[in-house]
């Protein structure tokens, strides 16, 4: 059966490739295999799996009663391989929140009681595949949780494959204007694009006032434009990157601490998303807003830890500390 799991209020079912197969999902027995023809498979999984079917669906609840699905492992000894589906079909590169999961998952069936590396495969043409991160099972303020490891950020448009966008300076940093979202809001006139794994643009503003709230942008007339911006066609226009990004806004808070909304590419307004707050704290850095080392990313569903790497004014890798539990749907 499908277990869902509940990370910063991020909720992802997990189920194998098996179980898939014997629901009729005609899913190929390599993760390589199914990410390169997952239009025949993927939304037949998320139909399957993700859907409310006989549960009463709450006022106000989303069209499916998680954020995504997590096909695998596809192996029985590490490293593993996964596929982070969308809600939409899609396939994502990466998820901080999804790989909590997944690691979390794993241990509870056995097979990884060590550090080892996920394999997330995809279909995305700007981007390598598999997107491989490293786990590692540790404690953190005596939470049992993992840490991440998500390389070495990218900053610009061309670590995104972002066209048609402005220059603008914010703290005496170069970032882009991103005129679709400066359309919306004309506080959110400064964003800066980030890969880590998947692409971000995170939009930069100066009173937690200007941030959207969740419920804001699940109403049509925000929805429908942030769709536009975020997702890929045909569901999105593509515009600034054909592949589609994550969207985050961020605000400044005392110390190394700040305040961010997501809004998933593929998905829509999330109560939190684990690269996403590791972009949102690589975006902070570039412009001087944190420090290097430890920042607390606080978003609706919870505060992400992350650690930021830096030398000689380089950031040279990100982190993010995660936790996830079982949740009854």
């Amino acid at each position: 059966m499908t277990v869902f799991y509940d990370a910063r209020g991020n909720i992802y079912g997990v189920v194998s490739p098996e179980l898939l197969r014997s629901q009729g999902v005609e899913l190929p027995g390599r993760a390589d295999l199914a990410a390169a023809t997952r239009e025949g498979w993927a939304l037949a999984a998320i139909a399957s799996e993700c859907g409310w079917g006989d549960l009463p669906r709450p006022a106000e609840a989303k069209e499916h009663r998680c954020d995504g699905l997590l096909v695998g492992p596809f192996q029985a000894e590490p490293p593993f391989d996964v596929l982070i589906v969308n809600t939409d079909g899609s396939l994502a590169e990466r998820s901080g929140n999804g790989l909590t999961i997944f690691a979390q998952s794993l241990t509870d069936q056995g097979l990884m009681a060590q550090g080892c590396d996920l394999r997330v495969h995809h279909d995305k043409p700007d981007a390598l595949s598999p997107v491989i991160t490293r786990v590692e099972p540790a404690v953190y303020e005596q939470v049992q949780g993992f840490w991440l490891a998500l390389g070495r950020p990218e900053f610009g448009p061309l670590a995104v494959g972002a066209v048609g966008v402005g220059l603008v300076s914010l703290e005496g940093t170069e970032v882009s204007h991103v005129a679709q979202l400066a359309a919306l809001n004309p506080e959110w006139n400064h964003s800066r694009f980030v890969r880590v794994g998947n692409p971000h643009c995170v939009t930069l503003v100066q009173d937690t006032l200007a941030l959207p709230d969740n419920a804001q942008m699940h109403r049509p007339a925000l929805f429908d434009p942030l769709r536009a911006v975020a997702f890929a066609p045909p569901a999105g226009a593509g515009q600034p990157c054909i592949s589609g990004v994550n969207l985050q806004w961020v605000a400044r808070d005392s110390g190394n601490r700040v305040i961010a909304r997501v809004f998933e590419r593929g998905e829509g307004p999330t109560a939190s998303s684990g690269t996403s707050a590791s972009a949102v704290a690589c975006a902070a850095w570039s412009v001087g807003w944190v420090t290097a080392g430890e920042v607390a990313v606080v978003m609706p569903g919870g505060t992400a830890p992350v650690r930021l790497r830096a030398e000689a004014g380089e950031l040279l890798s990100v982190s993010l500390f995660g936790t996830a539990r079982l949740q009854s749907l």
